[in-house]
């Protein structure tokens, strides 16, 4: 583990095991110097994060069926009017969670146009209601296009309705999210036949990081402020860690994106998969379960090997940049884009190390996020029309100029941008207040100097 996360071990603690403690974060000799570096990332954040909005609120809406284009070109003109159902929930989830926590943007448009995508979601994201599986296409008007054989539609839906709950108090998107969520974990944990995915018998019986992780995701957000739904899925939310755990292998040295269902790793270039991007955000959501949790060892594994371990080995050396893919052997990765700089893995490393260092109070993590953020901003922010590049080659330069698609919405971005905002005011906020020196400890000033 970096140098710097400050753990100590007391011996004695509950049956008898040592028990490791995590300090909080501990500031530099330079005070004055930290609070200045924090407060002017906490300022660009929050601009960008406006500039970032404003961009989606002023190209994305659907004003004739409701819901959003997510297909934009660089200057926000639609060039797709298809609606993906988890950038349609993402979207949702993102204007609420702002409306809720944030008071600049407790707007009516704000609540309204939410809420118009949340009703579009209702009317049609559904296949053949009542049945529970999403369309992950649907027309502008809300026909179905295509369907995936996973759970991630049915996940942001799920997150969509929950948080419309929380801003409007209407039970009926509560009980969505509750029996959407239901579904979800029968596919994962009873039957999967739902989902409509063949068991081929040459397919080796793996499981991706991602099922877990965006189980305990749905976990954490479900049971916010809600002691009985947070209860009910207690079990729920260590089985999701423990499942996520197992990805790290070979002594410790490997986070891999895929292994078998008994925690093994599997063989060929599958086996060997990995994206430093998606150990980061596994690592946040790891450690915001582990604070709830109260476990600091569990702390400072989940900082040690998803923070810590994926970036030195994601970081490009040459050129900056998180890797999108590599090989666990270091061969050449089969994935075409494998040395690509996509907007999410750095958004999702932003908020890891900041998190990371709320929690730990290693400087090394700190100095992490400003690595990253000053890259993030450096290479994806637009300064003329907003928003953020999505696709950049490994030298850093914009392959594709769109700002929006099948994958990306308003989602990653806004959210590392409010996440981050958030932990900035609550670093800056435990800082010691700044004290005038009394008058008395005041030396006279000498006659005829300068200020020094």
């Amino acid at each position: 583990m970096s140098g710097g996360l400050r753990v100590w071990q007391a011996s004695g603690g509950a049956g008898g095991r040592d028990v490791v403690v995590l300090e909080g974060p501990r500031f530099g000799g330079d005070m004055e110097k930290e609070r200045e570096t924090l407060q002017a990332w906490k300022e660009r954040v929050g601009q960008e994060l406006d500039r970032v909005m404003a961009f989606w609120m002023d190209h994305s809406h659907d004003q004739e069926h409701g819901g959003f284009f997510t297909c934009l070109g660089r200057d926000g003109q639609v060039y797709d009017d298809l609606k993906y159902v988890w950038l349609q929930g993402r979207q949702v989830w993102m204007y609420c969670h702002l409306y809720r926590k944030f008071e600049r943007f407790r707007r009516p448009e704000l609540l309204d146009s939410a809420k118009a995508g949340g009703e579009f979601l209702l009317r049609s994201a559904r296949v053949a209601p009542p049945g529970k599986k999403c369309a992950f296409v649907l027309t502008r008007d809300g026909r179905p296009v295509k369907v995936q054989r996973t759970i991630f539609s049915e996940c942001f839906y799920t997150m969509a309705m929950n948080e419309l709950w929380r801003v409007t108090g209407e039970a009926h998107y509560q009980i969505e999210a509750v029996e959407m969520m239901d579904q979800i974990i029968h596919w994962v944990r009873e039957d999967p036949s739902g989902l409509g995915r063949p068991q081929l018998p040459g397919a080796p019986a793996s499981e991706s990081m991602a099922v877990p992780m965006m189980l305990l995701n749905l976990v954490e957000q479900l049971g916010e402020s809600d002691e009985e739904l947070a209860g009910n899925y207690a079990e729920l939310g260590d089985w999701c860690a423990q499942r996520i755990l197992q990805h790290v292998q070979r002594d410790g040295q490997a986070v891999l994106e895929n292994v078998s269902e008994d925690g093994e790793e599997l063989p060929g270039c599958l086996g060997r998969h990995q994206n430093p991007g998606h150990a980061l955000e596994a690592g946040w959501f790891l450690l915001r379960h582990a604070i709830r949790k109260g476990d600091p060892e569990l702390r400072a594994h989940v900082i040690d090997k998803f923070l810590l371990l994926p970036f030195r080995s994601g970081w490009d050396p040459d050129h900056g940049g998180l890797f999108y893919f590599q090989d666990a052997d270091g061969l050449c990765p089969t994935q075409l884009e494998w040395a690509m700089k996509l907007w999410w893995p750095h958004s999702e490393a932003m908020i890891a190390f900041l998190m990371g260092y709320s929690d730990s109070g290693d400087p090394a993590l700190l100095h992490l996020f400003y690595q990253v953020a000053e890259y993030t901003f450096r290479q994806f922010r637009d300064p003329e029309y907003g928003e953020w590049f999505g696709y950049l080659n490994r030298e850093g330069r914009v392959v594709l100029n769109i700002k929006g698609g099948p994958f990306k919405g308003c989602f990653h971005v806004p959210r590392c941008l409010a996440m981050c905002e958030e932990m900035l005011g609550a670093l800056l906020s435990r800082l010691p207040p700044v004290r005038a020196p009394s008058a008395g400890s005041l030396p006279a000033a000498p006659a005829h100097r300068g200020t020094e």
